[in-house]
C-alpha cells in the first residue's frame, strides 16, 4: 500500500495493490480434463462388462465420444489459459492449465483405447459363439 498526498489538501490518497486471481479458464481446463478421465473410466467399465452381451462396444463408444469431447475442451481451455497467464496481467494458475492439458490428452487416449478394446472383445465374443 502506498499513500500519495493530495495537492493543497491535508489528507492523502491510499492506493491498494490489486490482488492476483486464479485464471478461470485454467480451472475450467482442469475440470474438463478430470471429467474426461472419469468418463474414460466409464468407457472401460462398460466395454468390459458388455463384451459378452454384445452391447459393450456400442455403449462404450457413446461414452467415448463424450470423453473425447471433454478432452478436446480441456486441451483448448488449457492452451488458452497458458496463453492468458503468459500475457501477464493479474492472473495465475499455470499449473491448473497444464494439468488440464495433460488430463485432457490422457482422457482422449484412454477413451480411444477403451473403445478399441471393447469392440475387439465384442468381435471375439461373437466369433466364439
Amino acid at each position: 500500500m502506498r499513500i500519495e498526498m493530495v495537492p493543497d489538501a491535508p489528507y492523502g490518497l491510499a492506493i491498494l495493490p490489486a490482488s492476483v486471481t486464479t485464471s478461470g479458464v485454467a480451472i475450467g481446463s482442469t475440470a474438463a480434463g478430470t471429467g474426461s478421465l472419469l468418463v474414460s473410466g466409464v468407457v472401460w467399465c462398460f466395454g468390459l462388462m458388455g463384451a459378452e452381451g454384445g452391447w459393450g462396444g456400442l455403449v462404450s463408444g457413446a461414452f467415448g465420444v463424450l470423453a473425447v469431447l471433454l478432452g478436446i475442451g480441456a486441451i483448448g481451455l488449457g492452451w488458452a489459459g497458458v496463453r492468458q497467464i503468459r500475457r501477464g496481467g493479474a492472473s495465475k494458475g499455470r499449473g491448473y492449465a497444464i494439468s488440464g492439458l495433460i488430463c485432457g490428452g490422457a482422457g482422449i487416449l484412454l477413451a480411444a483405447s477403451g473403445v478399441v478394446v471393447a469392440i475387439a472383445l465384442v468381435q471375439r465374443a461373437a466369433a466364439g459363439t
